[in-house]
């Protein structure tokens, strides 16, 4: 794992400063901290931050031979049949690691090597001969990639956006739009930018950008397809899926430096866990953190499958006022980043590296398995949809939603409000907002006339509807799960295990995000995914061998944050200061005045909006820092 960076001169071959690269590189130490390399030849130039995890003595980056450089970020787990297929084809090798690999596969196979690859990467070649800069990012975006073209035409590109901020040359300013982003959905999502004119290339799309052409829109090189079906008894698809499983733990399991994983007790890390014990001739690592509030503490159950595969565990306790972390975060994340968890996983990922420099983690099996509770409510929903006209839903349930009272403090079953409402929508509508953090109701008070101006009918849900829309899928939940593997898997989990992990120095693998495994899962009947009120159903039939009922079939829980009870109390003062931003006053972007209300009315226990008040907390202070 690693960090990279660049340019290009795609008009003519400039030089290149190498102080330039240098200082891109520098910002992401973080990312390597066994070293850095720096390359520059007649109008390009590539500089790479190294954690050594294979051939930790050779494969030193940026890595060329002849016309073709190489720089990486990640790791290829079928590399070793690569070097032999390559081999064959008249490859002589320099080294025993994974990076010489793309420098003969592209030599050999062009951008069609990208189907070769298992992995997760996002990686730069540039082939003097052809005169051209290749762009790649892996299938499901677990490794990013960020480029932007700068005023004298170079292009730049960088693992982490503060890598692309650090050119001179690049102007900083923000876009609104991705402010409407963040406010719906927690995160900026990879196609938008807080900062105007930096992009993402998407997950498993590469751009290709030849010397004295136009620089083309990125082109997608993979698609996750939910329109076929696998036939045969849940047994026989059981033992299929668990047989991807395991593949994709045991690929993951290659590392010439300690390896171990992450641990919660909830059914995803427990079974990659049990597969990695099947697998290792000796005891597995496995990292726990805990919470001082006993309804959110996993360490029992963490520790219940610590003790049947006999792993070497570790668990740390984090405290309930850990918001100290808070501008770490913001530093990390570069853009505004509102998923509380963050907080817990970096504590993790910071335990994990005091005894392995790889971890893997359970990340992706609720994207590819249908896991989330949202998925088992949308199929519930679209049965009663299916039941009524359009029309008669849209006048009978939205009727009701309006007028049924808000209950947050009621039993579960009591809340109806939310679902009332959602009936009343087009499915795809009614998921686009179940999804979100702030509806387009409460972004229209807090905005300014202004904002509203400038965003001109930009609305962060749309991009949810298309996906939807546009999904190549057969029912409701194949379309809530191909967007939800589109936009927040890469814009919020990835994003936030990739940005903790290389924090610390960690590298994290995500065995369940093996996109062969996520194309069998894609092709599964939807009642092998959620049946009966559960999701992950068919995952959880195939585990019961392996780990005990009360693992899997215990209510989801996840890292939970306390931030509500810090806006009542140690941040209380912090909410009550956001009215009074000079920053968010500049911007010009927000109703102050509502926003104090809002920061008054939590304080005071009259109305729960502790998750807005967390993402203008660290809007406010991310903005602070890119501006």
């Amino acid at each position: 794992m690693c960090g990279i960076a660049g340019l290009f001169h795609p008009a003519t071959p400039k030089p290149v400063d190498p102080a330039r690269l240098r200082a891109m590189i520098g910002v992401q130490a973080h990312r390597g901290p066994d070293g850095q390399g720096v390359w520059t030849a007649p109008g390009v130039g590539f500089a790479h931050a190294r954690l050594s995890i294979i051939d930790v003595a050779g494969s030193p980056q940026p890595m060329v031979d002849g016309e073709v450089a190489v720089c990486f970020n990640g790791e290829i787990y079928n590399y070793r049949g690569l070097r032999d297929e390559l081999r064959e084809l008249g490859a002589v090798f320099r080294t025993d690691g994974d990076t010489e690999v793309l420098l003969h596969g592209w030599r050999h196979w062009g951008p069609a090597m990208l189907d070769r690859l298992v992995g997760m990467f996002a990686f730069a070649v540039h082939d003097a001969r052809a005169g051209v800069l290749f762009l790649a990012r892996d299938r499901l975006g677990v490794k990013p990639l960020h480029w932007a073209e700068l005023p004298d035409g170079a292009i730049a590109f960088a693992s982490e956006m503060k890598g692309v901020l650090a050119h001179p040359l690049f102007r900083r300013r923000p876009d609104i739009r991705a402010v409407e982003d963040y406010l719906a959905l927690g995160y900026v999502p990879d196609d938008a930018s807080i900062v105007a004119g930096v992009h993402k290339l998407p997950a498993g799309h590469f751009l290709l950008i030849e010397r004295g052409r136009t620089i083309p829109r990125p082109r997608q090189w993979w698609d996750v397809d939910f329109s076929n079906r696998e036939s045969g008894s849940a047994a026989t698809l059981g033992e299929g899926l668990l047989a991807h499983m395991r593949a994709g733990v045991t690929s993951r399991m290659v590392a010439d430096v300690p390896l171990g994983a992450f641990l919660s007790g909830g059914v995803d890390s427990s079974g990659v866990v049990a597969l990695m014990a099947e697998a290792s001739p000796r005891a597995v690592r496995t990292c726990t953190i805990g919470f001082e509030e006993a309804g959110h503490d996993e360490r029992g159950y963490a520790r219940t499958i610590a003790q049947r595969f006999a792993t070497d565990h570790v668990e740390r306790v984090v405290r309930a006022d850990d918001f100290a972390l808070i501008d770490t975060l913001v530093d990390h994340f570069d853009e505004p980043f509102a998923d509380a968890s963050a907080l817990a996983t970096y504590r993790l990922c910071q335990l994990a590296r005091e005894h392995v420099t790889v971890a893997l983690s359970g990340d992706g099996a609720d994207e590819a398995l249908a896991g989330y509770r949202r998925h088992v409510f949308h199929a519930g929903e679209e049965r009663v949809r299916g039941l009524f006209p359009a029309e008669l839903r849209a006048g009978l349930f939205g009727t009701l939603g309006r007028y049924y009272p808000k209950a947050d403090w009621a039993p579960r079953p009591l809340r109806a409000k939310t679902t009332l409402l959602a009936l009343g929508m087009d499915g795809a509508e009614a998921y686009a907002r179940a999804v979100g953090v702030t509806s387009p109701e409460w972004r229209a008070r807090l905005f300014s006339a202004e904002a509203k101006a400038a965003l001109g009918g930009h609305r962060a849900e749309d991009r949810y509807v298309a996906a939807m829309r546009d999904a190549p899928a057969r029912d409701a939940i194949d379309r809530a799960q191909y967007a939800d593997l589109k936009i927040w898997l890469p814009g919020d989990i990835l994003t936030k295990t990739d940005r903790t992990s290389m924090a610390v120095g960690l590298e994290a693998r995500e065995p369940l995000l093996d996109h062969r495994l996520v194309e069998y899962a894609a092709r599964l009947p939807a009642a092998m995914r959620v049946r009966g009120g559960q999701g992950k159903w068919l995952m959880k039939k195939a585990l019961e061998p392996y780990l005990p009922r009360d693992i899997l079939y215990r209510p989801k829980m996840g890292f939970v944050t306390p931030i509500s009870a810090w806006f009542r109390g140690a941040l209380a003062d912090d909410a009550a200061r956001l009215a009074h931003s000079g920053l968010l006053r500049e911007t010009g972007w927000f109703d102050l005045a509502e926003l104090e209300r809002l920061a008054a009315d939590h304080r005071s226990g009259r109305a729960e909006h502790g998750r807005t008040l967390w993402q203008m907390l660290m809007l406010e202070r991310s903005l602070k820092r890119l501006f």
